[in-house]
């Protein structure tokens, strides 16, 4: 029935872009975008005071809001966990600077927020998951020495951003072909 409230849209939106909100549509369930699971956040966070969650959250959405005006694009889930991975890469290396430093009031603040930061992205693989996908990566390209490592670490680069660390990744590859 096309006049079931429950199967309408809530409003125009621009063609293409994905609801907001889960919406029934008959039985099927549409998930939400990790955009709009950010922006829910931080207005739950907002509502909470949650000064220090907040200001890591607005971080993650200004990096967001300046790639999609810098490159005129709009961001979705895969290019989104793109960017919180390199956020996260760049805190464990501020971490292990501040640690270096004696800083450990900094080093603590990096790592609370490279814990909000990996609440958003996929779960990481183990390590037994990661040397399959790399075992398996070497048989499909037939590398046998160190110079194919690029054409593994190529294959590789796809299935596992954002799965796992790539400079894990990369140590794997590098012990098996040697």
């Amino acid at each position: 029935d096309s006049t079931d409230p429950s199967t309408l849209s809530r409003g125009p939106r621009p063609a293409g872009q994905l609801p907001r909100r889960p919406m029934r549509s008959g039985t099927q369930v549409i998930p939400m975008t990790l955009l709009a699971r950010l922006q829910d956040e931080v207005k739950g966070t907002m509502r909470a005071r949650d000064k220090e969650r907040l200001g890591t959250l607005r971080l993650i959405m200004a990096e967001i809001k300046r790639i999609e005006v810098d490159e005129r694009v709009e961001m979705d889930d895969d290019r989104i966990i793109g960017v919180l991975t390199k956020m996260a890469k760049q805190r464990r290396d501020s971490v292990t600077q501040y640690r270096d430093g004696d800083r450990e009031d900094l080093a603590v603040k990096e790592e609370a927020e490279i814990e909000l930061i990996e609440t958003f992205l996929p779960a990481q693989l183990s390590a037994g998951d990661l040397d399959a996908a790399v075992a398996a990566a070497i048989a499909a390209t037939g590398a046998e020495s160190m110079r194919d490592m690029g054409m593994v670490m190529g294959r590789l680069q796809g299935e596992l951003t954002g799965k796992a660390d790539m400079s894990a990744v990369a140590a794997t590859v590098k012990a098996k072909l040697a």
